[in-house]
This record gives structure tokens, C-alpha cells and sequence, in this order.
């Protein structure tokens, strides 16, 4: 049970971390929107991975 907990919490990251990507482009911080980027598939692969 904790497991699950856990990966939907990772993907629940990613997916806020993508909306944080759309927000940085559209201020033109793409270097910002890169790292976010990163962070949002490094937490998203976790989730999926966790499951």
C-alpha cells in the first residue's frame, strides 16, 4: 500500500512540475523551463518505475 502511495505521489510531482514548465516558457526562462523539464521526467519515470 505504501508503495502505491508513493508513486502517485511522484506522479502527481511530475505532472505540477510540467504545469511549472508550460509557466516558465511563456515567461520566455527556458534555461528555468529546461531544469523543470528534467525534474518533472525524472519524477514522472520514478512514479511509473515505483508502481
Amino acid at each position: 500500500m505504501t508503495e502505491n502511495v508513493i508513486a502517485v505521489i511522484m506522479v502527481f510531482l511530475g505532472l505540477f512540475l510540467i504545469g511549472g514548465v508550460v509557466s516558465l516558457l511563456r515567461q520566455g526562462m527556458k534555461a528555468g523551463a529546461a531544469v523543470c523539464g528534467l525534474g518533472a521526467a525524472m519524477a514522472l519515470f520514478a512514479g511509473v518505475m515505483w508502481w
